[in-house]
């Protein structure tokens, strides 16, 4: 599941649940190309917030899509405990040019 939420005009948020596959990948990529019609650049917020398990063919998505426009990313900050995913995005971060920055869920403060 996918909940999403804007910060602002050009900054979107998305909280992610259950199975990372390609499917829920897809409808991901989708929400976010909608909010590239509106606006040319984009910062993003990615949220681990209960994802069960991923597929790896929804994970090398995931950085094609990230790799391919990453012209319209200003930042992209991901919030998981997952230590993999802290390192998939640091070797990604070097490839794309894009500020990305992962923060463990420990550190995000919620109200």
């Amino acid at each position: 599941m996918i909940s999403d939420f804007s910060f602002s005009k050009d900054t979107v948020g998305f909280l992610i649940e259950g199975n990372y596959n390609e499917d829920l990948a897809n409808k991901l990529h989708k929400q976010i190309i909608e909010k590239l019609e509106i606006v040319d650049k984009i910062s993003l917020y990615l949220e681990d917030t209960n994802i069960e398990n991923f597929s790896l063919t929804a994970i090398v998505n995931e950085i094609m899509f990230k790799l391919k426009n990453k012209e319209h990313f200003n930042k992209i900050a991901l919030v998981s405990d997952r230590k993999w995913i802290h390192l998939c995005i640091k070797i990604e971060s070097v490839f794309s040019g894009v500020k990305l920055k992962v923060i463990q869920q420990k550190n995000v403060w919620m109200p």
